[in-house]
């Protein structure tokens, strides 16, 4: 028998709050997680979303330029 991979971006949705390592430095972000979008907010002056596309990759769809560094940080920590 086969087991389905779960593959609902729905599943981690809420707000999720911790330390990421952002311009030399340890800042707080927080990511506000809605079906296959994230709302995130570092140090208070940063903001964007990012969007779980369908193969799992986070794309960035808007706000202020992050690092790829960064995006990635943020995928580990909410996707896993």
């Amino acid at each position: 028998m086969i087991e389905e991979k779960d593959t609902t971006p729905a599943d981690k949705d809420g707000k999720y709050e911790f330390q990421i390592h952002y311009s030399g430095r340890e800042v707080p972000c927080r990511v506000q997680k809605e079906q296959n979008k994230l709302i995130v907010n570092i140090d208070d002056n940063i903001e964007a979303e990012l969007t779980v596309q369908d193969d799992g990759c986070l794309v960035q769809t808007g706000g202020n330029d992050l690092a790829d560094s960064a995006i990635d940080y943020i995928k580990k920590r909410i996707l896993g």
